[in-house]
């Protein structure tokens, strides 16, 4: 099956909101298990390493609204490149203020409400990265054996 791109409008319903086929997309046992697994490993991290804007706090509000959002993001960007549809420009628009609000701030937000020492430069590259990864990543629609399927064929193994 693999993914349609030329279907890909069929997840946006509106000008710039994600339509139910988007939702009913998160809810892949695959796609929830590797946020589960993304999530057990962040948590990991804000607990054992030492760094004073690495909370659990922060990655219990960044990592749910980067598994909701990213992939409706990095959708509507590539949309807005291969087609550019009708209201382009504002989905763009929208999806980077979207990402911006994600990544820093939710990140702001946070760490002045609680009063944690900020490094918000190095948290906007990092975590702008993973945000845009994690949108690609997740932005497969198909099940798991679709997935595997199609990687064996762009790397022609069978």
């Amino acid at each position: 099956m693999g993914v349609d791109w030329s279907a890909m409008s069929e997840l946006f319903a509106g000008i710039a909101l994600p339509g139910p086929a988007y939702w009913r997309e998160l809810v892949r046992p695959w796609k929830l298990f590797t946020f589960g697994v993304a999530m057990a490993l962040l948590l990991y991290g804000a607990v054992t390493f030492k760094i004073a804007d690495w909370d659990v706090g922060i990655t219990l509000i960044m990592g749910p609204l980067t598994y909701v959002t990213a992939p409706w993001c990095v959708a509507t960007l590539m949309d807005a490149v291969r087609y550019r549809s009708r209201g382009w420009l504002f989905r763009v628009a929208a999806a980077l203020a979207i990402a911006w609000v994600v990544v820093d701030g939710a990140y702001w937000s946070y760490h002045t409400a609680v009063g944690n020492l900020m490094y918000r430069e190095d948290n906007l590259l990092v975590s702008s990265i993973v945000y845009f990864m994690a949108g690609l990543f997740w932005l497969y629609r198909g099940t798991l054996k679709e997935f595997a399927a199609n990687l064996a064929q762009l790397t022609g193994r069978k």
